[in-house]
């Protein structure tokens, strides 16, 4: 018997989903607007949320849940080690920090592992769906933005062991579907999911901040250097 997860989690968190590409940085990342050190910001929380993800899976790849949609081929812990070394340099981890945001998302995560196991159903579905959906633009804004060359930094985008990335997603669907819960279930991972997407929010409002400051330091350096180069002209013109 089919739960129709699938489809409840896509309808059942449209509006948040809408909601959080709303934000103003991923608003400003959609349209090219990427300031590095406030996006290596952001890959170094996905590495303490993912880590803390695929580990609690992990403890419970036997659970009758849980089990049937861990799928190791989705794993992003080593990718964002890639990336992270790239932004930050060898001694990375001495520099990466979790911020406020994210350490709520983390403990969640590690909050209904030990309680509800079932509920990081909403919590994978929420990240992997999304990033095989829509990784490969959002790794080629990125890209253009930064000026990177081949995998420098977008390692995290990429899914070497997922050759089909559409059947791949055809695949987790049905596994979703699959699923032994009831409807009263069903509706504590679409509840749990609604929340996941909150908490990206929040994270991409606490980068909201250094994007808006890096912005205006680079437009203030862009004046001073048009008003510099405009004096030194009329300078030598006289």
């Amino acid at each position: 018997m089919s739960s129709n997860l699938a489809s409840k989690l896509r309808v059942g968190t449209k509006k948040a989903h809408t909601m959080a590409e709303n934000v103003g940085f991923v608003k400003c990342f959609l349209k090219g607007v990427v300031e590095k050190n406030s996006y290596r910001k952001l890959v170094g929380n996905f590495y303490f949320i993912y880590s803390a993800m695929e580990e609690e899976m992990e403890k419970h790849r036997d659970h009758l849940i849980v089990g049937k949609i861990n799928f190791p081929e989705l794993n992003r812990k080593q990718t964002l080690e890639e990336d992270l070394s790239f932004y930050y340099g060898f001694n990375w981890r001495e520099q990466v920090q979790l911020s406020r945001a994210g350490e709520a998302y983390v403990q969640r995560i590690r909050e209904i592992s030990a309680t509800a196991p079932e509920l990081l159903v909403a919590h994978s579905y929420t990240r992997y769906l999304g990033d095989l959906s829509g990784g490969q633009i959002l790794k080629n804004i990125a890209v253009t933005a930064m000026n990177l060359g081949d995998r420098q930094g977008t390692a995290f985008y990429e899914f070497a062991e997922i050759p089909n990335e559409k059947e791949f997603k055809a695949k987790y669907r049905q596994a979703l579907d699959e699923l032994p819960i009831d409807e009263a279930t069903a509706d504590r991972i679409v509840d749990e999911a609604n929340a996941a997407f909150g908490m990206n929010m929040k994270m991409f409002q606490e980068l909201e901040g250094n994007l808006i400051k890096a912005i205006g330091v680079m437009l203030y350096n862009s004046l001073t250097r048009r008003r510099t180069r405009g004096a030194t002209e009329l300078a030598t013109a006289e």
